[in-house]
């Protein structure tokens, strides 16, 4: 099967941190988790952008997508003297943000809130290969269609693919974030992929 350029891009992962990167962050970690709130601070501007994005396209709503946001960060912050380590500190706070993501996914009431958020709308959305007028709009057309794709997936399913591709997260981070095997999290992310090509396609007819 074959993807336009909007969906291959979509789905190429984002590219890792640098050591120096992961060192500073180490370092802000440790004087957070002694209590420095500068650190922490430098850590949540590291990080919530991403973070943010992630709200947005689980939710699909800016408003819950921001609350979510600042709320996974006070949680962070009340449990990082019990953080360990065992995952990166990334990891850890995908973790935290999906569980409140689902929580309050189940607590919307019956009147939902319009859906005011594309992911070309986000603060990071992802650029258009041509410069061109023309190429851009046909981008961002491709884009919007591909969020409703995105969209009509297994909530299990469409988690982990956001996770690999979008966020950039390794299969055994994921599993981490998930809660579930490696295995099993690959087994995700491949019928994610191909549900998701098989649906443009076939939306492409």
């Amino acid at each position: 099967m074959t993807a336009s350029p909007a969906i291959e891009a979509l789905l190429m992962p984002q590219a890792a941190e640098s050591s120096a990167e992961e060192a500073a962050e180490q370092q802000h970690l440790r004087a957070a988790q002694a209590g420095d709130m500068a650190a922490f601070e430098w850590i949540v501007r590291q990080h919530e952008e991403r973070l943010f994005g992630f709200c947005c396209r689980w939710l699909r709503c800016v408003e819950d997508a921001r609350e979510v946001c600042q709320d996974a960060f006070v949680r962070a912050w009340q449990a990082l003297p019990e953080f360990e380590g065992r995952a990166r500190l990334s990891t850890w706070l995908y973790q935290i943000a999906l569980n409140l993501c689902r929580d309050r996914a189940k607590s919307r009431s019956s009147r939902q809130r319009e859906n005011t958020t594309t992911i070309h709308d986000l603060e990071q959305p992802l650029p258009c290969p041509q410069g061109s007028p023309d190429a851009n709009a046909e981008w961002q057309s491709e884009m919007q269609k591909l969020e409703r794709g995105l969209a009509l997936l297994p909530e299990k399913l469409r988690t982990a693919l956001m996770l690999s591709a979008m966020e950039g997260l390794s299969h055994e981070e994921c599993a981490k974030v998930l809660n579930c095997s490696i295995r099993g999290t690959e087994g995700r992310i491949y019928r994610a992929r191909q549900m998701l090509l098989q649906w443009w396609n076939e939306e492409s007819q």
